[in-house]
């Protein structure tokens, strides 16, 4: 990747103002028309108004930012939310003022604290969020790193400086900061996840071990919430091998699974299942505001339930409706 693309992207921004979005990704003439907003099942053709740039009966994806999308919803729209934001300073995916591309840690987690409030307001009294996100280190000065064959999502024409309190080849603990912050701003913290990779990615490192992780995390939008514990319990080990069926327990081993038009990370279905069965019931809807490759749609489709899924980068988007089949 060329280290001297217009370096536009770079510029910080506050999700304040749709202005800092291309045209092309926002939504137009979304007017709301959801009656029932909070019954436990919605009409069938829910969303009448709203123009989905792709659709099949109740399910959809948008085209557009994140924030701006979710603010056209009425409160109380959906069961559960599944999903895993960019990570930050990880990947260029080329667009304007895209969420994980700040010069600066405190903007990113500012964002995805304003967009995860929009989240709570959709979301059901009942409701449950379930986000992965993952950690990196901080760049040692590098100002830009190449991309590879496999993955040239990879390159960048852009590093953040070390944050503020921060070392070089510190590991910056993104999933925990991101995790209090939400916290602080209303969720319920209900439990930290760790999904242990079986099949992780080898790295040429000699002074620390592979990560071979990822969080998880579990919130809830009240004190009270809906949670099916039967429908993802995981086999009990014995001794004799007859143990039964126990407590789903918070470390999940989940093979990495590659996606042959995808050339960036993607959500295994395996991950995102126990999630959809234990926050939702047959015919829920399930958001996902950061849809990349249209696992969570997927999943959703496969388990009866209806899913909206907003993705600001077209070629993403179609990428997800050719994934599920549209």
């Amino acid at each position: 990747m060329s280290r001297t693309r217009d370096d536009a992207r770079r510029v910080d921004v506050k999700l304040i103002s749709g202005n800092n979005m291309p045209v092309r990704a926002k939504p137009s003439n979304l007017k709301l028309d959801f009656r029932s907003a909070n019954a436990h099942h919605a009409p069938f053709r829910a969303f009448p108004a709203i123009h989905f740039n792709h659709r099949r009966g109740d399910s959809g994806v948008i085209i557009g930012d994140a924030y701006h999308t979710l603010s056209l919803f009425e409160t109380g729209t959906f069961r559960c939310c599944v999903t895993s934001p960019p990570y930050w300073g990880l990947r260029d995916y080329g667009i304007v003022g895209q969420i994980g591309a700040e010069m600066e840690l405190s903007l990113y987690l500012d964002n995805l604290t304003e967009i995860f409030r929009e989240v709570r307001r959709v979301l059901r009294d009942d409701g449950t969020l379930w986000l992965n996100i993952g950690d990196s280190y901080t760049s040692g000065g590098r100002t830009w790193r190449q991309s590879d064959k496999k993955n040239p999502a990879r390159g960048m024409d852009y590093r953040a400086p070390t944050p503020p309190g921060l070392k070089p080849k510190d590991l910056i603990g993104i999933p925990w900061k991101i995790a209090f912050a939400l916290q602080a701003d209303g969720w319920y913290l209900r439990s930290d996840i760790i999904w242990n990779k079986p099949n992780c990615q080898p790295e040429s490192v000699k002074d620390r071990p592979t990560r071979a992780h990822e969080y998880v995390f579990l919130f809830s939008k009240s004190e009270h919430y809906f949670y099916q514990a039967d429908a993802i319990k995981e086999p009990a080990t014995s001794p004799n091998g007859n143990g039964g069926l126990r407590n789903r327990r918070s470390v999940w081993s989940v093979n990495t699974e590659a996606f042959s038009e995808a050339h960036f990370a993607t959500f295994p279905p395996s991950l995102v299942r126990p999630a959809i069965l234990a926050g939702t019931e047959a015919t829920d809807f399930v958001l996902d505001p950061f849809l990349g490759s249209g696992t969570v749609g997927q999943v959703a489709l496969e388990e009866d339930r209806r899913f909206v899924g907003i993705e600001i980068k077209p070629e993403y988007a179609e990428l997800a409706v050719r994934r599920l089949g549209w």
